[in-house]
């Protein structure tokens, strides 16, 4: 996109970005309790339309639920195969207001108001029912990060056209707020760790039960990191991987991640902040699939074009 990337200064906004942040987790495990598991969790994300995030249909009575972060007006919106449509504003709230009121939008929709209540992915996990401590809303803040998302995603689905391999879909992982694509060799990987706060090892192992190299975007708050970055790593990580030369130059390893980092100012600085996006993404690919041995020839192909179909010859 040629428009100008929106400024995202995440300490302005951090107690906003962090209600969004568990706004989410609620709606999101709203869609988790009700579909059908697919593989690494992809039945459980959000993804960017053109008011905000959707969760897409969610499997309900009396047919299926889509519910919408509305970041334009700034509203949580509902709406059910039966016709009938709820809604309500999002502003200066708690989190347990929240919860509420999206249990009842769920009943009003004619729906099943049944989610795990407490928060994923965070050391300390308040039952959504008893976070009582008033949130800010700062509305533009959260318009400006609905802009950058639209501005990511479009890059993120551009950079997935050039892998003809197993690839997920470009969706926002509500356990950290990060909007993510992820590329896969399509061989199998060694069993993971576990140990996410809040998060069941078994949702871990199945999530990395491949190799991967997975990119994506967060707005801040990541751990140590303070500002919005994009982020690229590999499951496992090949030996030397650290220490591969990716571009451009902002690019770094942070260590105590394991991933390498891009900070969000120096794309929305650059001449061409989606190329610059694109050769980050690139670059870090490359090291995951040369460093781990991925049958690069077999996987990859050029960026897909409006209106052109693949060059497919004949079998040999």
């Amino acid at each position: 996109m040629t428009a100008a990337w929106p400024e995202l200064d995440y300490t302005s906004w951090r107690e906003t970005c962090a209600a969004l942040h568990l706004y989410t987790q609620i709606v999101g495990k709203y869609r988790l309790a009700r579909s059908p598991w697919i593989n690494h969790s992809w039945h459980a994300t959000f993804y960017v339309n053109g008011r905000g995030l959707t969760t897409s249909l969610v499997p309900d009575e009396p047919g299926g639920i889509e519910i919408v972060f509305d970041l334009i007006e700034h509203a949580v919106r509902g709406s059910a195969t039966s016709g009938r449509t709820a809604g309500f504003a999002l502003e200066p709230m708690s989190v347990a207001d929240f919860h509420r009121r999206f249990v009842d939008l769920i009943r009003e929709l004619g729906g099943t108001p049944k989610l795990h209540g407490r928060p994923s992915e965070m050391a300390e996990a308040v039952p959504f029912a008893e976070d009582r401590r008033p949130r800010p809303y700062d509305s533009d803040a959260v318009g400006r990060f609905f802009q950058a998302l639209v501005r990511i995603d479009l890059a993120l689905k551009r950079f997935r056209t050039s892998f003809l391999g197993k690839t997920s879909p470009v969706h926002l992982f509500w356990g950290a707020l990060d909007l993510a694509v992820t590329r896969f060799s399509g061989r199998r990987a060694p069993l993971h760790p576990g140990g996410i706060p809040n998060l069941p090892d078994d949702v871990t192992r199945e999530a990395y039960s491949h190799e991967v190299s997975s990119a994506g975007f967060w707005p801040g708050g990541g751990g140590p990191i303070e500002y919005p970055a994009f982020y690229s790593y590999a499951y496992p990580a090949p030996a030397e991987f650290k220490d591969a030369r990716v571009t451009p130059a902002d690019a770094f390893f942070e260590e105590r991640l394991g991933e390498f980092l891009l900070p969000y100012d120096a794309v929305r600085k650059s001449p061409d902040p989606e190329n610059t996006l694109l050769a980050f993404l690139e670059s870090t690919y490359r090291a995951a699939a040369d460093l781990g041995g991925w049958d690069r020839e077999a996987l990859e192909c050029a960026l897909g074009e409006p209106l052109r179909p693949r060059a497919v010859s004949a079998p040999p």
